[in-house]
């Protein structure tokens, strides 16, 4: 195994889209090119199959083929996390030995809908982590704009207590701001080990979130350089200069956090950055209308300028 997602995990973790040819089939030349793309930007690790990654449709031959392809062209240069959130244990199980046997650094599973109570929560995971066995290290999806379902801060600190694997919070309640602080703040007065929170929702909120005890972010915005510097500004002291960098990309963060859209979006900025062949989402999937792309065209030439101007 290469490296391993602990407690201490911090940085940035971008969640790469899956690239597709325009008939849809698995594009794995724009593959490596999207992960050379990832780390000339320095981001701190990968994160697969996500939502944003669209593998929900994906095969589950497809799931395996892309996960041992990636690993095998990157484990060795970025600590890389494997969505395996799945209705079958026994699927979910599969991939995640697949994955760590071919240098992944951990998985990510997200609740399965439905899911209403703590008591539902609590035995859904139990069974996670009964089938991914102790060492895995695991990443809790707190997504319940997409999942339905609600993570109590008392529910997730009552996982953190039970389940050593689980060292990682994938935060993208919204708002969440106050989830942040209170888990931050009932760790400490319980005297519990303080896990690793990265944030999602394309850093919309991302300064904030950082402020209130985030460790870094997870998730896919398609300037991820903005995401690395962003933190690195923070992490060195330089709170203002961190929050006036995220300004200056905020247009295009807000733009791509569109609902139905965002991934469109995502992938035609990735595409014209030159990190994959085409923005081709597999059925079904967002088309861009001539009226997007004018509004993109007029963002990222807004963006090229301040940059510049920034530069000169």
């Amino acid at each position: 195994m290469g490296h391993l997602l602990t407690e201490q995990t911090t940085g940035v973790f971008s969640i790469a889209v899956t690239p597709f040819t325009a008939s849809g089939a698995i594009d794995y030349r724009s593959v490596d090119t999207m992960l050379d793309f990832y780390v000339a930007q320095r981001v701190h690790g990968l994160t697969i199959l996500g939502m944003m990654g669209e593998a929900q449709k994906l095969t589950g031959e497809e799931s395996l083929a892309v996960t041992r392809h990636v690993l095998g062209r990157a484990a060795a240069r970025l600590p890389i996390v494997v969505g395996v959130s799945s209705a079958s244990f026994e699927t979910m199980r599969q991939l995640s030995r697949t994955a760590m046997a071919a240098g992944a650094a951990g998985v990510m599973v997200a609740p399965a809908t439905g899911l209403r109570t703590d008591d539902q929560i609590y035995g859904y995971y139990a069974r996670v982590f009964d089938a991914l066995g102790s060492d895995i290290p695991v990443v809790y999806q707190d997504y319940p704009q997409s999942t339905g379902v609600y993570l109590s801060v008392g529910l997730f600190l009552r996982l953190v207590r039970a389940f050593p694997q689980l060292v990682m919070l994938k935060h993208e309640d919204c708002p969440g701001l106050g989830k942040i602080t209170q888990i931050r703040r009932e760790s400490e007065r319980q005297g519990l080990r303080r896990v690793s929170i990265l944030v999602g929702n394309g850093g919309l909120y991302y300064p904030l979130e950082l402020r209130r005890g985030a460790d870094g972010a997870m998730t896919g915005f398609a300037y991820p350089e903005m995401l690395v510097e962003v933190y690195e500004r923070f992490t060195a002291g330089d709170r203002d200069g961190a929050e006036d960098l995220f300004d200056s990309y905020l247009p295009l963060v807000r733009y791509e956090q569109q609902p139905n859209m965002g991934l469109a979006i995502r992938k035609e900025i990735l595409f014209r950055r030159g990190a994959i062949a085409s923005p081709a989402l597999r059925p079904p999937g967002y088309t861009l209308t001539p009226d997007d792309a004018a509004e993109l065209d007029h963002l990222m030439a807004r963006l090229e300028r301040h940059t510049a101007a920034q530069v000169g």
